[in-house]
């Protein structure tokens, strides 16, 4: 796949506004609104995280892209763990629905909250300290009843498709539920949707799937460490150099 274009051909932005996001938008507006129906007699989730997975295999598919995984067998090795990638792309969240083989929480912004709540995951409103400590507690039981949570350590999505600082919420999640860590890369999603555009440059979109990182015995004192190393693997994922250090203060992802 070629880098996207400074300038995105005429050819793109006709099939984005004419072709690839009427479908999309048809497709969220089906699946969400099935989802949400179904939520009032689906308590496990179950049936609106198959609806998710098929919402996000179609846009992926009117976008007109598709999608490898790869470091498959390392997304089957732990039933329960915590999954944290990088944050490329608004099309992240469907790349990640779409690859995941297995009945997931995400942990997300609440910009849309009461939705998140309705279909089972995990709203995290940053502005709010306490908020965000009932999140992550919230997040820790999921863990140790079985559920599994997937995190994006860099809080947004990233400007210029370098790797961001992280917060320390997934380590410090995985530490807490000693679970292990996964870190997970995706690439071509950046590409495809970059943050403050709105047209789609179509292209093949990849999730690899790094060794898990064992929490076991480890501390919260421990947290920093884990994040720095969870970054450096992500990093050695995307074949990235990292250039700057982690937020060790924060404890939210």
């Amino acid at each position: 796949m070629s880098p996207r274009p400074t300038t995105m051909p005429r050819r793109y932005r006709w099939a984005t506004n004419v072709l690839h996001i009427p479908l999309m938008f048809l497709s969220t507006v089906a699946c969400g609104s099935t989802s949400l129906f179904l939520s009032l007699v689906d308590k496990s989730g179950r049936i609106q995280h198959r609806i998710a997975r098929a919402w996000a295999r179609s846009l992926i598919f009117f976008a007109g892209s598709s999608l490898q995984i790869r470091g498959e067998r390392n997304l089957r090795k732990h039933p329960v763990a915590v999954y944290a990638a990088n944050h490329t792309s608004y099309m992240d969240t469907p790349v990640v629905f779409a690859a995941l083989p297995f009945q997931f929480r995400i942990l997300a912004i609440a910009f849309i909250g009461w939705y998140l709540d309705r279909s089972g995951q995990i709203p995290i409103d940053t502005n709010n300290p306490r908020a965000t400590l009932s999140s992550l507690g919230v997040g820790v039981k999921a863990l140790r009843a079985g559920m599994p949570l997937f995190v994006f350590p860099e809080g947004a999505r990233t400007p210029d498709g370098e790797l961001q600082s992280f917060l320390s919420g997934a380590a410090y999640l995985a530490i807490r539920a000693q679970v292990p860590l996964v870190p997970i890369a995706l690439k071509g999603v950046y590409d495809l949707l970059p943050i403050h555009t709105r047209h789609l440059y179509p292209g093949t979109l990849t999730l690899t799937a790094g060794v898990p990182i064992e929490t076991t015995g480890m501390t919260v004192r421990q947290t920093e460490e884990l994040t720095e190393r969870l970054r450096s693997a992500i990093a050695e994922l995307t074949g990235q150099t990292l250039t700057d250090a982690v937020q060790p203060e924060q404890v939210v992802g």
